[in-house]
């Protein structure tokens, strides 16, 4: 019964450990699954912020005039700030992919090489003092099996002794050997009591301390590592969320940015800005007078005509021809002759900025070399300082071939100011339409003033007596009008930026520094009229002021 109850007992305890063992792997296979699902999260995360950053580099501006001239819109201004708030928005997401990682991948790999040595050990631990107690019980079976087999030969000892006292033919000799056989099994089987006896006593302490203490502290340690591994778990899956949850802010501000750049889309401001870079700066055409059939088409021709008199456009039926321009074929002409005057006039502005721009860097360069002269003067062991002659010789060669072109442009600028129309504004400052009679633009030395408006944009010297005719006498005499006219009202002030003289007829001059008041703004031709006095008015280049209307005069003017 005892047997049978200890093998119950071992085959229990092995089935449990088993058991356990069984789920314990179990649960390394789940963290490692865990695992491999946030691997395959954070390449999903790197992938898409992969494809958020092509798609907003794949819509950045390239370096062109196009996407320069776009750059001025809001609306295109507001899409580059979205594109580039879309960007920090797949950094965000490469962020994530990197904190899952660093902060649960990472981590539960090595965690899971430590569980696996834990698990091993405790499992080793549990085997060894099952197979402690099951050897110790087998050396008690031994022992028990020594002490019967003992008591069994001290048994048959005794009784063959009794036996040969009994018999009166055996010899004394023979008696007493048997009774001292009897007497040595006694001894042997007592022997084997004590053994036995005593390795019962240390069996039963073995498996009261195995079945008490040893296999409790195995399943204890089992139980333990299990509970920190399911904790482990639920801490990667908080960090998981958290990984989230730390980026929306970041997410947010991403978002609101994109929302505040269409916040700041200004269609008015667009708007205005397409009428700033498309308008021409040319006059309004004259009137076209009726004609009788077979007769030459006549027509009033105004000193800023878009159109000579020309054969019929059949292509354009009962529609004008004044607004249709030629589109050179080829190079453009370096002075920009091919543009509108406004257009024109804006070109070769920023054509002399840049060629400024220029001069000041080289100029800038040498003074720099100049100054490495003087040093290797004083002291010529720091250098040679004929050996920066040939470098500065080139800058000033450079230097005069830019300033020469610099001329260049400023004579068409200054053939384009001159040619643009001043307009003295009517009497009658109701009206938009400005009396072409009087618009005649002032002198200037600089530039031709024979020349006329073709209808592709650009200039011919040919030009009709009347319109000479016409400038001339409204030269002479606008003056004279102005002054019999009553003071215009002022509508703001201007404050000089540069020095002007005023040499042509019109023409105010202007000091550096000095205030006016304005009383006619710029049309577009350049010019703002401006009085200093009540008795000196005059026009003054625009560019050359920085003008403060009154916030109930300002308006937009398609024309001029």
């Amino acid at each position: 019964m005892v047997e049978e109850k200890m093998g119950a007992c071992w085959s229990y305890t092995r089935d449990q450990f088993e058991n356990l063992e069984k789920h314990t792997q179990w649960g390394i296979d789940f963290v490692e699954r865990y695992t491999k699902f946030v691997k395959e999260r954070s390449e999903i995360e790197l992938n898409y912020a992969k494809q958020i950053r092509n798609l907003s580099k794949k819509y950045q501006p390239k370096k062109s005039s196009r996407e320069e001239e776009e750059s001025k819109y809001t609306w295109c201004r507001a899409f580059l700030a979205s594109l580039n708030e879309l960007n920090d928005y797949a950094g965000q997401h490469e962020l994530i992919a990197e904190n899952m990682t660093s902060q649960i991948i990472a981590e539960l790999t090595r965690y899971i090489q430590d569980l696996k040595a834990e698990r091993k050990t405790h499992f080793h631990d549990g085997r060894k003092a099952q197979q402690h107690i099951e050897n110790s019980w087998k050396q008690l079976e031994l022992c028990k099996r020594n002490f019967e087999r003992a008591c069994k030969e001290a048994d048959r000892a005794q009784q063959y002794f009794e036996k040969m006292d009994a018999d009166i033919n055996v010899t004394k000799a023979d008696v007493e050997k048997a009774r001292q056989q009897a007497q040595l099994r006694h001894h042997m089987a007592s022997d084997s009591k004590n053994e036995y006896s005593s390795y019962l006593q240390k069996f039963n302490q073995e498996q009261t301390e195995h079945y008490h203490t040893l296999i409790p502290n195995i399943f204890q340690k089992l139980q333990e590592m299990e509970e920190r591994r399911i904790e482990r778990v639920g801490e990667s899956m908080k960090t998981f969320a958290e990984v989230d949850r730390q980026i929306l802010p970041i997410v947010g501000k991403c978002l609101d940015g994109i929302t505040k750049a269409a916040e700041g889309i200004e269609s008015k401001t667009d708007s205005a800005q397409v009428v700033e870079s498309y308008k021409s700066g040319f006059e309004p055409p004259g009137d076209v007078e009726f004609e009788d059939y077979g007769q030459a088409m006549k027509r009033t021709v105004s000193e800023n005509s878009l159109t000579k008199p020309d054969k019929p456009d059949k292509s354009v039926k009962g529609k004008s021809k004044l607004f249709f321009f030629k589109k050179n074929k080829g190079v453009n002409p370096e002075d920009c002759s091919h543009l509108p005057p406004e257009q024109r006039r804006k070109k070769l502005q920023a054509k002399i900025d840049d060629i400024s721009k220029d001069i000041q860097k080289e100029m800038d360069q040498r003074d720099a070399l100049t100054k490495m002269k003087d040093v290797y003067v004083k002291n010529p062991q720091m250098g040679d300082p004929s050996s920066v002659d040939p470098r500065l010789a080139e800058i000033a060669q450079h230097i005069d071939k830019l300033q020469t072109e610099l001329q260049k442009f400023e004579g068409w600028l200054a053939e384009v100011e001159g040619r643009m129309p001043v307009r003295s504004e009517p009497t009658n400052r109701q009206s938009s339409v400005y009396d072409r009679q009087s618009n005649t633009p002032p002198a200037n030395n600089n530039c031709a003033q024979d020349r006329e408006s073709s209808p592709d944009g650009s200039y011919t010297e040919e030009q009709s007596s009347e319109v000479q005719t016409k400038v001339q006498t409204d030269t002479e005499f606008d003056d004279f009008d102005d002054a019999e006219e009553d003071l215009l009202p002022t509508i703001g002030t201007c404050k000089a930026l540069y020095p002007f003289e005023g040499n042509n007829e019109g023409t105010l001059t202007l000091a550096e520094g000095e205030v006016l008041f304005v009383i006619e703004e710029d049309k577009g031709d350049g010019w703002t009229r401006v009085r200093r006095n009540e008795e000196e008015e005059g026009y003054i280049p625009t560019s050359y002021v920085e003008v403060f209307l009154d916030t109930n005069t300002k308006g937009l003017y398609m024309w001029g």
